[in-house]
């Protein structure tokens, strides 16, 4: 399990979640990316980051919404090709 940020966070990114996390699994490129992504191998599931979102956009895998849940496979996928998750995440809420 680990955890998934998921719509919420698209256009505001708040980093707070960044501050909290012990080890650094949580990213995103300035003026490039809309939203923060965890990446899943480096995640603990330690669960510091979840409170500390000011717009409830981090769940546990398994309670990722439903209507939310195409972000499973953004978080990840981000750490694998960053500009094809740029578009997913343009595709999903055009700008």
């Amino acid at each position: 399990m680990t955890y998934i940020i998921a719509d919420p966070c698209i256009d505001v990114m708040d980093q707070a979640c960044v501050d909290v996390c012990p080890v650094d699994c949580i990213h995103f490129e300035e003026g490039k990316d809309r939203m923060l992504y965890i990446d899943p191998d480096e995640c603990i599931d330690c669960g510091a980051c979840e409170p500390e979102c000011p717009v409830e956009a981090i769940f546990t895998e398994e309670d990722v919404p439903d209507e939310w849940k195409d972000f499973t496979p953004v978080n990840a996928d981000w750490f694998k090709d960053k500009d094809a998750t740029r578009a997913k995440v343009d595709e999903i809420r055009p700008e």
